[in-house]
């Protein structure tokens, strides 16, 4: 009898895990079900700029649902870690802001670069390693008189980025001493180049030893301003010579300056820096690749940028399929005098975020920081219709292209991983699971009419709409 109530009770035991582990198969999702209850803070901008990045009444997982559509979101489901978003930050861009007052600067740098409630928390820098064409003047760090040379590199020198560049990175890793700085070059100096002209050319096979020891200078002597430069790509759009400055480099090329050069003088320095090759346009996949399938160039890089002037941003999962063990960074795309802030929104939001978030890059980086009201300033021949994220002109004007980033860095750390997300019909979308456990979903609806959805995640849903040509980010 003692035996037999002892297996009544192993009975019993097993039926009610039984129970159990069907109840949690019917909620769905996998794991623990989302709290029903859980709140969801959102914030909106749409495209007639009625909010703009600004914070909607909360809403909550209520296990209801009434809409049509559903983005799912799987946390368990994770692919690239994420290194920030941002804009290059231009010579041009820190001539401006450091015109301001000490006051006025910090407001703005404050507003750009913290995490504080009226920030957008850019996390990641591009800036040019010399002068890119929207600098105030075309320069290197190693400008001579027509005809000399300097081999050693004995008069290398910072001297035109210590006046606003660097005195503003300081000022910036203050605030975020996390934020992470990728540098590019738009030229070599000119007297290693075969047609002694900022504009276009290539660098001669001769130099290239030299060059490599330009980028080790350079990377040493901004260590020494207290600046760690996480990355560097080999040249700006090296298929387009037309730019001031401006060089060319093929794929070759850059293969070549890897492997036998750069590689091995960042190796013997000891430099940690990550080397990333191309940084130009998504219709030219087969460039990255060709560089890559160099198996002596392939061990010292790190991934490959991409520009979308051209091509399709879907390239990026192109490159990685050929190296799915290599990173990939979207580096550069500008907003145009021309743009309108709806168009602009829905596109940039579309591709720049979404697009390339959702095809393994690591950052999401929109061209300038800031301009003034002509545009200015730029090199003669630079770009005269580039609108950065601000408009500086005695106050600040905000355009387009910071709330672009501003809908992602705010609320995307660097260390966040991306998760699956679906997309229905009109609504684009991009996910994040953050290190503090919350859960970020980015949301586009590019139709002509207001779109109401589910959101849902582990098993649970909740109810929300977006404008027509708006978007939202979620945070859970």
């Amino acid at each position: 009898m003692k035996h037999l109530g002892t297996m009544k009770s192993i009975l019993v035991l097993l039926a009610i895990m039984s129970l159990s582990f069907n109840c949690d198969k019917r909620k769905g999702g996998g794991g623990t079900p989302n709290t029903p209850g859980a709140e969801v803070n959102w914030w909106l901008t749409t495209g007639s700029q009625t909010s703009l990045l600004q914070k909607q009444p909360a809403f909550t997982f209520n296990n209801g649902g009434t809409a049509v559509l559903t983005i799912d979101v799987d946390s368990a489901q994770t692919f690239q870690t994420v290194d920030g978003f941002g804009y290059t930050f231009t010579e041009g861009s820190a001539y401006l802001i450091n015109k301001y007052n000490a006051a006025a600067k910090n407001n703005l740098l404050q507003e750009l670069f913290s995490a504080a409630d009226n920030a957008i928390a850019v996390n990641y820098l591009r800036i040019g390693m010399g002068a890119t064409d929207l600098s105030t003047k075309v320069y290197s760090y190693n400008d001579l008189p027509n005809g000399e040379t300097d081999i050693t590199l004995s008069k290398f020198s910072l001297a035109q980025d210590t006046v606003d560049v660097i005195p503003l990175l300081q000022q910036i890793l203050a605030i975020n001493p996390n934020i992470r700085i990728m540098a590019t070059p738009w030229s070599a100096p000119v007297w290693m180049k075969d047609n002694n002209n900022t504009v276009g050319g290539r660098l001669k096979t001769q130099y290239y030893s030299v060059y490599a020891q330009y980028f080790v200078k350079y990377i040493q002597a901004m260590k020494a301003k207290g600046i760690t430069v996480d990355a560097v790509t080999i040249q700006n759009e090296p298929l387009h010579g037309g730019n001031n400055p401006s060089m060319l480099m093929n794929a070759a090329e850059q293969a070549d300056f890897i492997k036998n050069h750069l590689g091995p003088a960042f190796q013997t320095a000891g430099i940690t820096t990550k080397i990333v090759l191309y940084d130009h346009n998504c219709d030219r996949p087969d460039y990255p690749i060709a560089v890559l399938n160099d198996a002596a160039a392939k061990p010292f890089i790190d991934g490959s940028a991409f520009h979308l002037y051209a091509g399709d941003v879907a390239a990026m999962s192109t490159v990685r399929d050929a190296h799915p063990d290599k990173n990939l960074y979207f580096t550069e795309q500008w907003t145009g005098a021309g743009g309108s802030f709806d168009g602009d929104l829905k596109w940039h939001v579309r591709n720049v975020i979404i697009g390339t978030m959702r095809n393994w890059s690591k950052v999401a980086l929109n061209w300038n920081l800031a301009n003034d009201g002509s545009y200015n300033p730029h090199t003669p021949g630079g770009c005269d219709q580039c609108k950065g994220a601000v408009t500086l002109d005695g106050g600040v004007i905000r355009n387009v292209s910071y709330y672009i980033i501003g809908h992602a860095s705010k609320f995307v750390p660097t260390g966040a991983k991306r998760i699956a997300s679906t997309q229905t019909g009109n609504l684009y979308t991009v996910a994040f699971l953050r290190n503090d456990g919350k859960k970020v979903l980015i949301a586009l609806n590019d139709g002509a009419s207001t779109l109401r959805f589910n959101i849902k995640y582990k098993g649970s849903n909740a109810n929300t709409s977006l404008p027509a040509g708006a978007v939202a980010t979620y945070v859970w």
